[in-house]
């Protein structure tokens, strides 16, 4: 049970090949002689067997062959005959290789090794490589060179591109993994496989398209949680749409959610194929996120200064070194050497000059990372400068990335590094942006261990209230809100706004302007009208009665000629906001196909498709994320002091996302939005102006499957009565929570941590231990008990302390209906109600999830265990893999 599902495809130990007549390759497809080709070139460390559906023989004969993997090449309706084969013959997984197999035909593959419970890849797909296991099952070229690296590619030519590239730069792979169109095993499982690889140390990605936003974040937040994932997609689309109906859903194209959902998912992307290849380097020297420091140490001012201006062009920092580190090099470089800025150390350099220096870089913490630029030089060695780099790589610690300029003369110097896996380019502006894909690997990594609830620890919104108007609007048949309405629903999340009254008439509107007091603004109220300004459908700064009955009656007038259809509920009146130097902000919200909403931050006013300053972030935020997007737009250089104004009131901007983000949690219904202007200065925020599209929320809109992103379910938090006096609460484990989970395996005794991991370690190893608390509550869930006790310290001050004394967990099986579960509980709270208590919960929410079963092993010698198990109604059978463990279920 510990290993992957996937474990029969990418790990087999015995191959059944369906290829044809072997003995007649005429009568063989192209693909099928290219794989057995490919299969026999190097020695498979498993076993393949060769079987032809026309001569094999007897159903009988067959039934002795076991498979863990069938290879089918064929045509695609002998295809289907051979999956029918495999299945009968018990193998779990299937790569059907070749190319035009239609999606018709492709569903009746799918629906056979449904039916036998076989993993598909394929059809049209061109394979896959293991090298390390000396498996070619690919039609792609060449077995690869076996190293850390693994890629998967929605592309067979790119596939091969990458290949070809890679033998001639040095660069090995893991795993290699070619899908193709219309494959049942996606993109998603190979990488939650891939996350759990003991030989995948990082990841490449090529992908075109995604079928599901929930899945595919769930594997790839895993696999970015575990190791670095660089992505590479193509089909970016223009951004805008016609049909939108908001200023948000008119500049934000899908291309740019893309980029926010890999942010939040702690993954990389690069934008073409040369950045690809770039971070290919970097990921195979298994260099890791540091931070985004970068020195530059260089032989000549110009290239230096070209990789310097390309650093700060991608966002990244300059690398200085502290003076001490300055004070104690100097003396180790020649007199012309220049150390304020870049690492300049003149004409002169020698390998020595260089092997002082980088080692310097390489002990200052003021540095990330170090770029070494050398260009040739009459007297001095490239080789030895490179072979300097190799000795001193080793020790290093950080990043190095070397830039060699020219050509015929440094052939030996980049030959050198490649030898020693030090990451070479050819141009400086090349070097500098691998490392800013290191650089963001670590930025986005802090985005991806936030976990926010869907409510934040705010004011509890009026979202009863909220869901009532959206209600009868839709009852209306009306799908975009007034003004009023919309700012009736901000206020429900408790957004400030301004006081806004529909005047029906001229004189109405008379009224209500002197009982608010001028200045007072106008505003057209029509459901049918996007864009007020557009059709003169606001007025600003009106100073008295006669000029708003003025303006009422010519703003219906040109308004009516403007847009004769429309409907007009009459025009808004409002107190002008008084905020003379505050800054004009726009947050909206679009609906993206396939990853649900989206929250967007910039400048607003009525330029704001001119100026496009967006930002963009999956909801749901927390203050960590929502500073984040803040200082990703353009508009933050004038959130500060700016001008003369006083810097804006941050907490209340970062107070409008995290309600914003609330919004969107809770009420699926909601399809775009824009609250614009949103008025900030130092005194607070006032939402000046909102527009608000709904429509039906779907079915599936239960537990917040609208998101991409599951929030950190909070609801499941309960405190329990501990036998014997006290208590304790059980809650969904966090990111936050690895120190306590650490203490917890650490203090276990060795007879309980060996019958939880089945091993006798003394502790978590950090990749585990992340995997264990960073969850996807999605597939998986995990409940610690957490226990507080009061202490008085030295100072007579009491203190407060947590600790975690029981953890039940499960993940969700392949069949999307089941889960396998674990338990443990501290030994000293062992007695006291936890076990039961914890198993119950975790089976009660396991229930809420929609699964059918719930079900684990256990260690036969585990009586206490297996005494809780019956107790609490599971079956107990002996489990046929192992007789040393008992498989226990329980239907839900």
């Amino acid at each position: 049970m510990d290993k992957h599902y996937l474990t029969p495809l990418f790990l087999p130990e015995t191959i059944a090949v369906f290829a044809g007549k072997t003995d007649d390759p005429d009568s063989q497809i192209p693909q099928a002689r290219a794989l057995i080709n490919a299969l026999t070139a190097q020695r498979f460390s498993g076993n393949l067997v060769f079987l032809d559906i026309h001569t094999t023989g007897t159903l009988a004969d067959l039934a002795q062959t076991r498979a863990d993997l069938a290879i089918i090449a064929l045509p695609p309706a002998e295809a289907i005959a051979a999956l029918e084969v495999a299945g009968r013959i018990k193998c779990k997984a299937a790569l059907v290789v070749g190319s035009g197999t239609t999606a018709d035909m492709a569903g009746d593959m799918h629906r056979v090794a449904r039916r036998h419970g076989m993993h598909l890849l394929g059809p049209n797909s061109l394979g896959f490589q293991r090298p390390r296991a000396g498996l070619n099952a690919s039609v792609v070229g060449p077995l690869t060179a076996a190293g850390p690296l693994a890629l998967v590619s929605q592309s067979g030519a790119l596939t091969a591109s990458i290949l070809d590239w890679a033998s001639q730069n040095a660069v090995g792979f893991s795993t290699v993994v070619s899908l193709g169109p219309n494959t049942s095993v996606d993109i998603a499982q190979v990488l939650d496989f891939l996350a759990s690889d003991a030989q995948t140390h990082s990841i490449v990605v090529y992908m075109e398209g995604i079928s599901s936003a929930r899945r595919f974040m769930s594997a790839l937040r895993a696999a970015a949680n575990a190791k670095p994932v660089v992505v590479l997609k193509a089909g970016r689309k223009q951004a805008g749409n016609e049909a939108a109906q908001t200023h948000s859903g008119t500049i934000v194209g899908s291309d740019d959610v893309f980029d926010a959902a890999l942010r939040r998912a702690g993954a990389v992307r690069v934008r073409s194929f040369v950045e690809l290849f770039s971070a290919a380097k970097c990921l195979a020297s298994r260099y890791r996120p540091v931070g985004k420091r970068l020195a530059i140490v260089t032989n000549g001012g110009g290239p230096g200064v070209l990789a310097a201006d390309w650093v700060s062009e991608i966002s990244l920092e300059l690398g200085k070194l502290a003076p001490d580190t300055i004070a104690s090099l100097k003396p180790l470089l020649p007199a012309l050497a220049s150390l304020n800025d870049l690492i300049d150390l003149s004409e002169e350099a020698s390998a020595e000059h260089y092997r002082a220096a980088i080692d310097a870089a390489g002990r200052d913490n003021t540095v990330d990372g170090i770029l070494v630029v050398h260009s040739p030089k009459s007297g001095i060695d490239a080789a030895d400068v490179a072979r300097a780099m190799a000795d001193l790589q080793p020790r290093l610690g950080k990043p190095l990335l070397c830039c060699w300029m020219g050509d015929a003369s440094v052939g030996e110097a980049r030959t050198v590094l490649a030898t020693a896996n030090i990451p070479s380019f050819r141009t400086p502006e090349a070097a500098v942006g691998a490392f800013g894909n290191i650089a963001s690997f670590y930025q986005n990594q802090q985005l991806l261990q936030q976990t926010p609830p869907p409510l934040s620890t705010l004011a509890q919104p009026d979202i009863e209230g909220a869901r009532l108007l959206i209600e009868n609007v839709l009852t209306e048949r009306r799908k975009i809100l007034t003004e009023m309405e919309s700012k009736a629903l901000l206020s429900a999340f408790h957004i400030p706004v301004t006081q806004t009254i529909l005047a029906r008439s001229a004189n109405e509107a008379m009224m209500i302007a002197t009982q608010l007091g001028y200045p007072v603004a106008l505003k057209i109220d029509s459901p049918d009208i996007s864009h007020k300004s557009d059709v003169n459908g606001v007025a600003l700064n009106v100073l008295n009665a006669v000029g708003v009955r003025d303006i009422y009656n010519t703003m219906i007038q040109a308004v009516t000629k403007a847009q004769p259809g429309a409907r007009i509920n009459g025009v808004t009146i409002q107190k002008m906001a008084r905020n003379k130097r505050g800054r004009e902000i726009c947050i909206g919200l679009v609906t993206d196909d396939p990853f649900g909403p989206v929250i967007a931050f910039g400048a607003g006013g009525t330029m704001i498709e001119l100026i496009d300053d967006r930002a963009m972030e999956l909801p749901p935020l927390n203050q960590f994320l929502a500073r984040r997007l803040i200082d990703r737009s353009r508009v933050a250089e004038t959130l500060g002091e700016w001008r003369g104004a006083s810097a804006v009131d941050m907490d209340a901007l970062e107070h409008v996302l995290l309600r914003v983000s609330e919004m969107v949690c809770e009420l699926p219904q909601l399809r775009e939005m824009d609250i614009n202007p949103i008025i900030v200065d130092e005194s607070g925020a006032v939402a000046v102006d909102a527009r608000i599209v709904i429509d039906s929320a779907p079915a599936t809109a239960r537990n917040y499957a609208h998101l991409a992103i599951l929030p950190y379910p909070a609801r499941y938090e309960q405190i329990w009565p501990l036998r014997g006096g006290g208590e304790y609460t059980i809650r969904p484990i966090h990111p936050d929570d690895a120190q306590m989970l650490q203490d917890l395996v650490q203090n276990l005794s060795p007879e309980s941590r060996y019958f939880r991991f089945v091993s006798s370690l003394k502790e978590l190893p950090p990749s585990m231990l992340s995997r264990l608390t960073l969850i996807d509550y999605d597939r998986e869930m995990a409940l610690v008990a957490i226990h507080r006790t009061r202490k008085t310290d030295a100072d007579g001050e009491i203190v407060e302390t947590e600790r975690i004394v029981g953890v039940s967990r499960y993940i969700t099986n392949p069949d999307k209906a089941s889960c396998e579960f674990s338990l443990v509980v501290a030994d000293d709270f062992n007695g006291k109600g936890l076990g039961s208590r914890l198993m119950l919960s975790i089976m009660e929410e396991a229930r809420d999830k929609g699964l059918a079963e719930i079900e684990g092993l256990v260690l036969a010698n585990n009586p206490g265990m297996l005494r809780l198990m019956k107790g609490l109604g599971y079956s107990i059978k002996p489990f046929p893999e192992d007789p040393d463990f008992k498989l226990v279920t329980h239907t839900l």
